[in-house]
């Protein structure tokens, strides 16, 4: 901060002098408005974790503020997307509360009042359990008793459409105690009091917590809650923010962390979005409750030999503590999840934390031993380098920037070196694209390839394959439910609690991932380097070469570091661009089979009557058999436009930004004068060696 500090103090004396300069340096001025306005993507860390795991304690005491998140305010039932973030501008707690519109709740409430009236044998169960649970928790005990036509007669129904049209509620307060009430309506509920609760109108909840710069002003912390909600918009806002994860934290009480089948379920199933189809860097595995121990069955169970002068129950965590971060670390190393990252032996860390002890000194265990410090000097240090790749950024901007501004004070033999500089800055760029034409080609082939294999084995094995997932070997009582819950959503059936997932989409495309895979994650690795990524092609690119058009010429020495600035800025945009369209070029092939797929799915869920399973089933089947060639090739040409269309947008972005930086860099007039920035460079240059350092 100190650095980023004096590198601003030092532009803002330049930017001052440049006011009172004439007209024709605003395009300087626009450079420098931008460097300080910018503003950077947060990071986010995304988090597992039933309800009860203790979550909502964790980042409590993560964030040093007791009772802050009400409890289930992470991982409640209500699949409501909560985020944590520091509050940057006052000092209150504050809740932005996104609600539904009228008109999507109005839908909503049909198709809740459509799951509690269907009285047929494919009815599910969960999705009924969810309908009673969301409407209970609104107007009231019974109120899944009343039809809809009922309902609206309901004294609470005028208020709370009413209360929709505001889109968007705010609550603040200073006191974190009455922050917490106020807010616990809206992401809780009880079932012993049912009605007046407002979760099951709410989107998203995003928290804003304040004197927590340090730990969270570039980092998010954001709840992935289970899905087996009926409601798409939760569904997509889902899938989204798993593919924003940079880091992901899953939380689990300890005394199950390495065999409970839900984090490491959800885990599983979420491999595309985080691996390949996301950008998640590595995963902390947090075993809660530390501090839950009954130390006269544990030394029985383990046959632990204590001596009588030391703290049993504290000995017995600490054991239970090292035996549980062991099993989870050699679970994780046997796991399917291990060989779908490209990962390191730092891939995966494990915590063993007591919130209740961090915050009670009498359960006599040392603050370090709670391993809640840990976390923090873990998001204390990520938020550190955050900064300082920023003021690295900033500070090599603010380098090109003076260098443009130095180059106008040196006006001899100007107009020569200029016409030199234009020829050779306008051949270097010509042939810098060509190369990288040449380069992302070559990835396309070897792409091509691949795809075209696992077109040919997808085509050979998807009938077999639906036949596994839609007319499976097992006890077919109660699958006719699935079945149809799968047909109904699109082909895909996930179970509240997620010991039940079925995806035939994803198994269609199953084939085809496992042929690209490894070669994707070589040209979109997300971290390291692999010598094909596309980010390594785009960091190649320069026009500026070893030759030089005027050797010795000091404005070409300041052109040249203008330009060179002007690269890396560009070079970083194009990175964070690439990162988001990896996603969609990754996500194309399920998107293409879900879309191919889809009048089928709606067919299949219309069946109805005695046999119904078995119409679904065939039907199912036979349209795969007949679109499979057209499907998986549609899958594969999808993915290559996709990829094309990225070249094509690199490429452009390239030309196009480097020549207005060229064009800015030659436009000068000999005429009039800036202030000699040579000064200012100097400063720069240390402040970049500090950093460097």
């Amino acid at each position: 901060m100190e650095i980023m500090l004096k590198a601003k103090q030092i532009m803002k004396r330049v930017t001052d002098n440049l006011v009172h300069t004439v007209i024709m340096h605003r395009d300087i001025m626009s450079k420098i408005n931008k460097m300080n306005n910018v503003s950077s993507k947060k990071v986010t860390i995304g988090i597992f974790g039933k309800s009860g795991e203790g979550k909502s304690s964790l980042l409590s005491a993560v964030l040093g503020k007791k009772y802050l998140l009400p409890s289930g305010s992470f991982g409640a039932c209500t699949a409501v997307v909560t985020q944590v973030e520091a509050n940057l501008t006052d000092s209150n707690y504050t809740a932005e509360i996104e609600l539904f519109s009228k008109e999507e709740w109005e839908k909503e409430l049909k198709d809740l009042f459509r799951v509690l009236s269907d009285e047929s044998e494919d009815r599910n169960d969960d999705l009924l359990e969810i309908a009673v649970e969301k409407i209970t928790a609104l107007y009231g005990a019974d109120a899944d008793k009343k039809t809809l036509e009922e309902l609206k007669n309901y004294d609470k129904f005028p208020e709370i459409e009413t209360f929709l049209s505001i889109n968007k509620k705010t609550i603040s307060n200073n006191d974190v105690s009455e922050f917490s009430n106020d807010v616990a309506s809206y992401i809780q509920h009880s079932e012993a009091s049912p009605g007046g609760w407002y979760w099951p109108l709410v989107k998203s909840v995003t928290f804003k917590v304040p004197d927590r710069y340090e730990l969270l002003e570039h980092i998010v912390l954001v709840d992935i809650p289970g899905t087996g909600d009926c409601n798409k918009l939760r569904d997509d806002k889902w899938k989204s923010k798993l593919r924003e994860c940079s880091f992901v934290w899953i939380v689990s009480a300890i005394n199950r962390a390495s065999t409970d089948k839900d984090p490491w379920g959800i885990l599983k199933h979420c491999i595309e979005e985080l691996g390949p189809g996301g950008e998640c860097k590595s995963i902390n595995f947090i075993c809660t409750k530390t501090d839950d121990i009954d130390a006269t069955v544990y030394k029985r169970s383990t046959r632990l030999p204590i001596s009588g002068d030391k703290d049993q129950e504290k000995v017995c965590i600490l054991h239970r503590n090292e035996h549980a971060k062991k099993r989870v670390k050699e679970k994780f190393e046997n796991s399917e999840v291990k060989k779908r990252f490209s990962t390191d032996d730092h891939f995966l860390n494990v915590f063993t934390v007591s919130s209740n002890a961090f915050f009670d000194r009498n359960l006599n265990m040392e603050s370090t031993e709670t391993e809640i410090p840990k976390l923090q000097d873990y998001l204390r240090i990520l938020n550190q380098n955050i900064n300082r790749d920023l003021t690295i950024d900033y500070v090599n901007e603010a380098k090109g920037v003076l260098s443009l501004i130095q180059s106008v004070q040196l006006d001899t033999e100007q107009k020569t070196v200029e016409t030199k500089v234009k020829v050779y800055m306008e051949k270097n760029l010509k042939k810098a694209l060509n190369e990288l034409d040449s380069r992302f080609d070559t990835i396309y082939t070897d792409l091509e390839q691949f795809l075209s294999k696992g077109v040919d084995e997808s085509v050979q094995l998807c009938v077999a394959s639906t036949k596994a997932v839609i007319a499976p070997n097992m006890d077919k009582r109660g699958f006719h439910k699935i079945l149809q819950a799968l047909c109904k959503n699109g082909g895909c059936y996930w179970s509240k609690n997620w010991d039940v997932i079925i995806d035939l989409n994803r198994q269609l495309t199953k084939h085809l991932h496992e042929y690209i895979n490894e070669y994707f994650n070589q040209i979109f690795p997300v971290t390291g380097t692999t010598g094909k990524s596309v980010q390594e092609q785009i960091d190649k690119f320069s026009i500026i070469q070893s030759d030089s058009a005027s050797p010795g010429s000091p404005i070409l020495h300041h052109i040249q570091n203008f330009i060179k600035t002007e690269e890396i800025n560009l070079k970083a945009s194009l990175k964070r661009d690439v990162v988001d369209r990896k996603k969609d070029i990754y996500s194309s092939i399920q998107t293409t089979i879900e879309k191919e797929m889809s009048s089928c799915y709606e067919q299949a869920a219309a069946v109805t009557g005695i046999g119904s399973m078995k119409k679904r089933q065939e039907l199912l089947i036979t349209t795969v058999d007949e679109i499979k060639h057209d499907m998986f090739n549609k899958a594969k040409i999808e993915m290559l436009k996709n990829f094309n269309n990225l070249k094509l947008q690199i490429k452009n972005a390239l030309e196009s930004e480097l020549k207005k930086s060229m064009k800015l860099s030659l436009s000068k007039t000999s005429n009039v004068k800036l202030m000699d920035v040579s000064r200012e460079i100097e400063q720069l240059e240390r402040l970049a060696e500090q950093l460097s350092n």
